[in-house]
């Protein structure tokens, strides 16, 4: 698996980066929510270990809200030393899916992380995607922004797709080409930016809030939130 580790504490975030290595995952970490939020927002990630209390002003329950307003749907892990029935109702009604306190076993951590990737891999047979206003079926094959149809190629329908699944986080032009063309090398053309021009006339014309944004330097994200730069 691809992990995010958002935590603060430097004993804690060295023991789980070197277990999950140790059993063979891929981790990325952050100490705090600035750059916490800036790594989730722009990797696609099978599951993010959140601290609950980070330093400055984004915490892991800011971060977990501004993640799921944008149509982030990886899975979430909160860890943390507030044991409450409270704080854990509170940290999953923030959109986090599971709740571990402090101190903890790495062996349940492992065993939560397993679970949440394997129930994330089980929804994958949803038939329809939603992000903001728009949605798809994908057992009928059609797109609808409001009460509008969106008539799309088959190509757009699977570029779309694959936006919407990964909704608000960076979709790189290698990730598109890859996954919607099925090219492992740049085939030096712009076939990505002709179809993203395309999509987005059909998706945001005449729409006061636009979905589909082009992120400089990086990609491009499909997102209902009006606070993603891009």
């Amino acid at each position: 698996m691809k992990l995010l580790l958002v935590e603060d504490n430097e004993r804690v975030s060295q023991f789980v980066v070197k277990g999950l290595k140790e059993s063979g995952h891929t981790t990325d970490h952050a100490d705090n929510g600035r750059d916490g939020l800036f790594l989730a927002a722009s990797e696609p990630y099978d599951v993010i270990i959140m601290d609950r209390m980070l330093p400055g002003q984004i915490d892991g329950l800011a971060i977990i809200e501004a993640l799921r307003k944008a149509g982030n749907r990886t899975p979430i892990l909160i860890l943390s030393a507030l044991s409450d029935v409270d704080e854990r109702i509170r940290g999953l009604k923030s959109g986090g899916d599971d709740y571990l306190t402090k101190p903890f076993a790495f062996g349940e951590l492992l065993a939560r992380l397993d679970a949440l990737a394997r129930r994330a891999q089980g929804n994958s047979t949803e038939t329809t995607l939603d992000v903001g206003d728009l949605r798809m079926d994908l057992l009928s094959r059609k797109a609808v922004r409001g009460d509008r149809v969106i008539t799309l190629q088959p190509r757009e329908f699977k570029l779309l797709e694959y936006l919407m699944r990964h909704a608000g986080q960076v979709v790189t032009r290698t990730m598109l080409l890859e996954n919607v063309w099925d090219y492992h090398f740049d085939p030096q053309t712009n076939v990505v930016d002709v179809h993203i021009s395309k999509l987005r006339q059909k998706i945001d014309c005449d729409c006061e809030r636009p979905l589909l944004r082009t992120v400089r330097n990086a990609g491009y994200m499909l997102s209902a939130s009006v606070d993603t730069a891009g």
